[in-house]
């Protein structure tokens, strides 16, 4: 029972049953710590509200106490909610994001890093969209500036790495589809496949999981999105009504793209799931809300972001440590869109 008023550094020591010397270490990464009592430390400090003092740690390391986090756009709802858990996540080790957008072109990518360099921040969250930033990124880690990368992209192996799982998620999302019964199934997806993308990926995924039930991908049940947008979407639903093909499923790049599809697809009185299931990507707050409610591929995203501050972090503290990979845990949720 950890005492009212203000928490001491005391007091998180008695709630985790470590000394206060553990507690020091683990908020300073000074020393090594095992992983269960870092755990414990960690946990205390959640369950105390215990506010690390970002402020004097920065001085006594030389450090800001300030990472970014650069994602193509922030208006977008999974970038959104992932900067929430990244800005939670990074609070809860005593530091603080600046976040960046980058419009997903190289342009925008390379801007943020140099932004990053210039304003000395500790390292750098970067959802990497494009390939043509590779040699600023690897310039940059030259410099000093240690860098997470997220996404598809994963220039020369040279960078830790979180990424979505998109091939086998659209697999999954388009095995749920098959499993259900349906036999004629699109994919809503973007032009270019000539390149490694989320696109290219989660193609991939819808293609392989139609091959391993013996189902031959149909070119035409391919609808490349105008625009990654609801309006964009919708027209995409318009067509696939109004296709003729026969189409009784449709496995979306992602959850936006999914209910423009669906408004599209009602506006043509195709009702959804009884004349036609429709299956997103991401889980974003809305997807449950929606009408019909959406089901989706989910990726852990808690865990996601904070695989990636333990990478930042980790990165900071050890420059010159083998870079690491990860793709997220998901998991599909079946909701009224594939009832």
């Amino acid at each position: 029972m950890v005492k009212r008023g203000k928490i001491t550094m005391n007091d998180v020591a008695q709630l985790a049953g470590v000394s206060t010397m553990t507690v020091s270490n683990v908020i300073n990464d000074r020393v090594r710590v095992s992983p269960e009592a870092r755990e414990r430390v960690l946990a205390a400090i959640r369950e105390s509200g215990y506010q690390i003092n970002a402020a004097a740690r920065s001085l006594r390391s030389g450090r800001s106490g300030v990472i970014g986090l650069a994602v193509p756009q922030v208006g977008n709802p999974y970038f959104g909610m992932f900067a929430e858990l990244v800005i939670a996540e990074a609070r809860r080790h005593g530091y603080h994001i600046a976040v960046e957008q980058t419009g997903a072109v190289a342009l925008g990518e390379t801007a943020a890093v140099a932004q990053s360099r210039r304003l000395q921040l500790d390292g750098l969250i970067l959802s990497l969209s494009t390939a043509e930033a590779e040699s600023s990124l690897l310039q940059t880690t030259e410099q000093g500036l240690p860098i997470v990368v997220l996404g598809e992209q994963d220039p020369a192996g040279r960078f830790d790495h979180v990424s979505a799982p998109d091939e086998a998620g659209a697999a999954a999302a388009t095995a749920h589809l098959v499993d259900l019964g349906c036999k004629r199934i699109a994919v809503v997806t973007g032009g270019n496949l000539d390149r490694l993308t989320m696109f290219t990926r989660r193609y991939n995924g819808y293609r392989t999981a139609l091959e391993d039930r013996g189902i031959r991908p149909d070119p035409k049940l391919r609808f490349i999105v105008d625009s990654l947008t609801r309006e964009g979407a919708r027209s995409t639903g318009h067509r696939i009504a109004d296709s003729g093909l026969g189409v009784d499923g449709v496995v979306a790049l992602n959850d936006i793209v999914a209910m423009g599809v669906i408004r599209g697809l009602r506006d043509r009185g195709v009702a959804v799931p009884d004349d036609m299931r429709v299956i997103g990507f991401d889980d974003v707050p809305a997807a449950a809300y929606f009408i019909p409610s959406l089901s989706t591929v989910s990726p852990d995203h808690e865990w996601k972001a904070a695989k990636a501050v333990e990478l930042i972090l980790s990165r900071i503290e050890d420059p010159l440590a083998p870079p690491r990979e990860y793709t997220a845990p998901f998991a599909i949720v079946r909701r009224e869109s594939t009832a």
